[in-house]
């Protein structure tokens, strides 16, 4: 594969999958306009305090999905089709144990969820029945996710894109009928959040049943092997995912010793833009994804550190583009999310949203990076990225700056960490393609 070629393949499969985690970051979004026109405040933080949850669903599918199809293309790429079907085999039942046990908290643990989120009597029964729609939809998310990855891994990334971007748009209108036309509340909310991964799998059944696929369920053995491939190789797409919904738990406890339940509200309109940006770099990512993993099985490294260039390439420019209209449109881009006009709200939002998302470029190379690592069977370092950003650095981070500077220092600590955490990335890498580009100078 020519480099010229190598940068259409890297176009195609990156904007198609950003054109499709936009749609799904819609999930959310939708959510958080139609609830706080119809809800307030109270309906606004509510929603912040289940979406943790929502972040744990959608990370445990992608771990399984990204894992298992990154281990999947490599396979193909080699021709070793039966450890392939293995590989899909082995992800469809761990998929079903982990999201089983979803559904069970679902119906038996939703209200004791609740309260360790932080929820107070005003917003409590609001948000237990938004995270116990959820959680009992887990099964459909993390199905979704799997078969998203899967069929992107399968050459055809234009049906994953459709699958997600039809969800997503579904999940806006039944988001509309349910809370106003219906008058749902916080349920309907959750409902068509929760209805949109099914019209997904619609659109992804004829490519399966009309047997367009080319991974299959096969009688076998579970592989503790393949299994801890599996979680090893997906295991950043859920730290990344998971961390998020970690992090809003902490933000959201600092802010309510700050500001309150309106500091939680102000952070909710912050923390959902947020997924939409941070969706666009996992688009990116996974995007990249099949195609380094491809390249990597079949020892074209040239192509590989090509596609990883292109990437970071494409993280630089569109942060450069997000941070220019957060920084001259913070006050109308809250203001939608403003429907009671709260001067508090906005002007704490409004603040935030400039040194918030000063982390964008640093947040995009950290997930950029962590992809490359788990597509070239290198998960160490990817391990490390995402655990440092995680948890490790971004925790202490958050306690520390808002106590020496209330709620500044709470939007400061997500771009502090970024940074450090992306100059450790940067080392790693360097080494990593150092190394490599010497292992193929001696092959050659």
């Amino acid at each position: 594969m020519k480099e010229i070629s190598c940068f259409k393949v890297f176009l195609k499969y990156s904007s198609l999958n950003v054109l499709g985690m936009l749609g799904l970051s819609f999930y959310i979004l939708a959510d958080t306009f139609f609830v706080s026109r119809a809800l307030g405040a109270d309906g606004l933080t509510s929603l912040n305090l289940a979406i943790p949850v929502y972040s744990f669903i959608n990370g445990s599918g992608l771990m399984l999905g990204i894992g298992g199809g990154t281990k999947y293309s490599i396979l193909r790429s080699q021709k070793n089709k039966v450890k392939a079907n293995q590989v899909f085999t082995n992800a469809v039942v761990l998929t079903g144990i982990i999201a089983g046990i979803f559904f069970l908290l679902g119906i038996f643990c939703s209200g004791p969820m609740v309260s360790m989120l932080g929820a107070n009597e005003s917003v409590f029964k609001m948000t237990k029945t938004y995270l116990q729609v959820i959680l009992l939809f887990a099964p459909i998310f993390m199905t979704n996710n799997l078969l998203l990855c899967f069929i992107r891994n399968d050459g055809n990334p234009q049906l994953s894109m459709t699958a997600m971007i039809c969800g997503s748009l579904s999940n806006v209108i039944l988001d509309y009928i349910f809370i106003f036309p219906l008058g749902m509340g916080l349920f309907g909310a959750a409902f068509a959040t929760g209805l949109a991964p099914v019209i997904s799998i619609l659109i992804l059944s004829p490519y399966l049943i009309n047997k367009r696929n080319q991974f299959h369920l096969k009688k076998c053995r579970l592989s503790a092997n393949l299994l801890l491939d599996i979680f090893s190789s997906g295991l950043p797409s859920l730290i990344t995912e998971v961390s998020s919904g970690i992090v809003i738990i902490v933000f959201n406890v600092i802010l309510l010793h700050i500001a309150g339940n309106i500091g939680v509200a102000a952070y909710g309109v912050i923390a959902n833009l947020s997924l939409v940006v941070m969706a666009v770099y996992t688009g990116i990512a996974q995007g990249i994804q099949p195609v380094l993993s491809s390249n990597y099985g079949a020892g074209n490294h040239k192509n590989v550190t090509a596609i990883l260039r292109y990437a970071v390439t494409a993280v630089i420019v569109i942060s450069a583009c997000v941070y220019l209209c957060m920084f001259f449109g913070a006050e109308p881009i809250t203001g939608i999310f403003n429907s009671n006009h709260n001067k508090t709200l906005q002007d704490i939002a409004a603040a935030g949203l400039k040194i918030y998302f000063t982390a964008s470029v640093f947040a995009g190379f950290n997930i950029v990076a962590a992809v490359y690592f788990t597509s070239t069977e290198y998960s160490r370092p990817a391990h490390m990225i995402s655990i440092l950003r995680g948890f490790v650095i971004i925790i202490p981070m958050a306690f520390i700056l808002s106590a020496l500077g209330g709620i500044t220092g709470v939007w400061a600590a997500f771009p502090m960490t970024e940074l450090l955490v992306s100059l450790i990335g940067m080392i790693l890498l360097f080494r990593f393609i150092t190394k490599t580009q010497k292992q193929s100078s001696r092959g050659d």
